[in-house]
């Protein structure tokens, strides 16, 4: 099944950009990849969205800064070995 091979391939990636491979993170990874393909393919709508959905927004903002977060502490555990 489809589903099946891409779940394993956003786990992968949530492995690869953050080290953490936790439903709750892959779960952030999912909604991080689907808002980031939307405002970068369909800009007004994103934008229209952070209108409607202010709140939603700041959620956004929050998921952005701690996959930021776990990707930079993955990098400098990486740059210790």
């Amino acid at each position: 099944m489809i589903n099946e091979k891409i779940d394993a391939m956003v786990e992968k990636y949530a492995e690869l950009l953050t080290g953490d491979t936790s439903e709750e993170s892959i779960e952030e990874i999912k909604l991080y990849i689907l808002y980031n393909h939307i405002a970068k393919s369909m800009p007004a709508l994103a934008k229209h969205w952070n209108a409607v959905y202010p709140e939603g927004k700041d959620d956004m903002k929050k998921i952005v800064a701690d996959i930021q977060r776990k990707n930079k502490v993955l990098r400098e555990e990486k740059k210790d070995t």
